[in-house]
């Protein structure tokens, strides 16, 4: 049986920087914990963040820039959280890769797990196009990368 990662937070768990959850009660999502096949995952608690902790976003670009060096993951405290960013995506692949795990369900916006959109870096609110930090280097090594939306579509590529 196929295993699929999920963020800890769409699974109720209150992992959130605010110290809250994002619970997903997608029916498909359910059938999956029904079957055995969730992996829960929150790439920021796994390098050692404390929850709650300060809200962070990327400046200056996306995950792939920040994985190439060239961005920055900031608090809105001016604290630099880069190297936590990093090792939180570094361990989320280590799971993926111990469980063969080829589809993740990650929060969609978020700096870490964003797969479409991510914040402007500014802490405005705004929304931008882009990926986040742990998204960017599970899709560099083959993990397809889904949000809590677009969930029938990684049951689709499954044949779920």
């Amino acid at each position: 049986m196929e295993k699929i990662l999920v963020s800890a937070c769409l699974l109720g768990n209150k992992v959130r920087y605010n110290g809250k959850d994002l619970l997903c009660d997608e029916e498909i999502l359910l059938q999956w914990l029904n079957e055995g096949r969730v992996i829960p995952f929150c790439p920021e608690v796994s390098a050692g963040l404390p929850t709650p902790r300060a809200p962070a976003e990327i400046q200056h670009g996306g995950g792939d820039n920040v994985l190439t060096h060239q961005a920055r993951v900031i608090a809105n405290t001016g604290d630099d959280v880069t190297a936590q960013f990093i090792a939180g995506a570094e361990n989320t692949l280590k799971t993926c890769q111990d469980n063969q795990i080829r589809i993740a369900i990650l929060t969609e916006s978020s700096p870490s797990c964003g797969s479409t959109t991510i914040y402007n870096g500014q802490f405005s609110g705004t929304k931008v196009t882009g990926t986040g930090v742990t998204t960017a280097l599970l899709m560099r090594h083959g993990i397809r990368v889904f949000s809590q939306h677009s969930i029938r579509d990684a049951a689709a590529l499954i044949g779920y």
